[in-house]
């Protein structure tokens, strides 16, 4: 690993970047279109429930797969099926098929692709990375992915004002070959280093002996895989903490997350620039954000870097919630992008440099199927009551909900102690 470590992980995080800008683009384009026509609570919804189940319903498989299989093949597979999806869509589009329900199929597929890659892509990081470099790299990649969400919303609103919808399907096709043709030719992987694999095999073939005696002349199936990986959080109780927390974040953080183009739109007007404009602002405070962690690295124990960012995240929902001034908004905004590098990055080195690397991909996955199902389930909640009552009073109450949220966080004995940064 050490040898090319640095060029397999430029030549990954190049082409996963590529990839990536025209997939952005794509989804930027179809949340503006229904935002504007729409307006309204319940279609946000709708697409939340067609974007993120499917990856919920998909990410087990994916985490088994991401374990089983080599990860290379696995991201490139998910990724030629995203830009499948856009190019069908695209095909429609060309001749005239121009309707949501088109458009709610499509983010359906993309969410599946996504939640068999996600899982494969962070496992597979620490495989060609050294454990030393993990903050660093994660860090590096938080900015890379918030430089494409500050270019991508600017050439999405562009292409929409200028040209069919369907150009914007073709581009993403397009990067996403050139992204798997760059991971396919060039990156070299290392083998994966099964460390303490057959002593936590061991204990879980205590809890798992009759079933595996009678799937022992079968083979090992990928339900039995998805079980050994959920045995594997409950016996690393950390994990689990981790799991829950993040869970009741992401039904929190869902109205800023799904209902602020919304927001914008209401309050600010029916406009596509406005939607840019909170999307890049947004996306250069996650880019400070990713070098601020990845030159400071974030406090010695990982538990608080990510209160500290909890923290800040609720006060600038609060925020957004009272000002009434569009150019303030966007400040506020910049703020709250770069906190959340600030809670990604600590959270997943903290998974990466303590989870096994045979488990690894499936924990990976319960953490993507919570992402998945959580934020929609927000929007249940949130949504419909969006159409009723204002948003701002949505965004003060989860806002004060999140920064709550930080107490029983970092006084949790268990999580405060895989924190630090040394232990393993």
């Amino acid at each position: 690993m050490e040898i090319n470590w640095k060029k397999n992980t430029v030549l990954f995080l190049a082409g996963q970047a590529l990839s990536l800008f025209g997939s952005t683009v794509v989804q930027y384009a179809i949340l503006w279109h229904i935002t504007l026509k729409t307006q309204s609570g319940t279609m946000m919804t709708v697409f939340a429930i067609a974007g993120f189940i499917p990856a919920f319903l998909i990410s087990p498989f994916g985490g088994v797969w991401a374990d089983r299989f080599n990860r290379k093949y696995i991201i490139n597979i998910a990724d030629g099926g995203i830009a499948l999806a856009s190019l069908i869509v695209a095909v429609f589009l060309f001749f005239g098929f121009d309707n949501f329900g088109i458009l709610l199929i499509c983010a359906v597929a993309r969410s599946f692709g996504q939640g068999v890659q996600s899982p494969a892509v962070g496992a597979f990081i620490p495989q060609i990375v050294p454990e030393e470099h993990l903050t660093k790299i994660n860090g590096i990649q938080s900015s890379i992915f918030s430089c494409v969400t500050l270019t991508s919303p600017m050439l999405s609103g562009a292409l929409m004002t200028f040209a069919p919808l369907e150009v914007m399907f073709l581009f993403d096709v397009v990067t996403a070959a050139v992204g798997i043709g760059i991971l396919f030719f060039f990156v070299k992987v290392p083998s994966l280093e099964k460390k303490e694999q057959a002593e936590i095999s061991v204990e879980i073939s205590v809890e798992s002996s009759a079933q595996l005696s009678v799937e022992g002349q079968k083979g090992i199936s990928y339900f039995h895989d998805l079980k050994e990986g959920l045995i594997y959080i409950k016996k690393h109780g950390y994990v689990l903490r981790l799991c829950i927390f993040m869970a009741l974040f992401m039904i929190l953080a869902s109205p800023s997350a799904m209902l602020t183009p919304l927001q914008v739109t209401r309050k600010f007007g029916a406009e596509v620039w406005h939607l840019t404009a909170i999307e890049m602002t947004f996306s250069i405070g996650m880019l400070l954000g990713g070098l601020l962690i990845g030159v400071w690295g974030g406090f010695k124990n990982r538990v608080y870097t990510m209160t500290f960012a909890f923290l800040f995240y609720g006060m600038g929902i609060i925020l957004l919630g009272l000002v009434a001034n569009f150019w303030i908004y966007l400040a506020i905004f910049a703020f709250i992008g770069i906190t959340m590098p600030l809670f990604n990055t600590p959270a997943t080195v903290l998974i990466q440099t303590t989870v096994d690397p045979m488990y690894m991909g499936r924990v990976f996955s319960v953490i993507g199927m919570i992402s998945s199902v959580m934020m929609p389930t927000g929007m249940l909640i949130f949504g419909p009551v969006a159409d009723k009552v204002s948003i701002d009073i949505l965004l003060i109450g989860t806002g004060i909900a999140l920064m709550l949220l930080a107490i029983p966080f970092v006084a949790n004995k268990t999580l405060r102690e895989i924190g630090i940064s040394h232990l393993k």
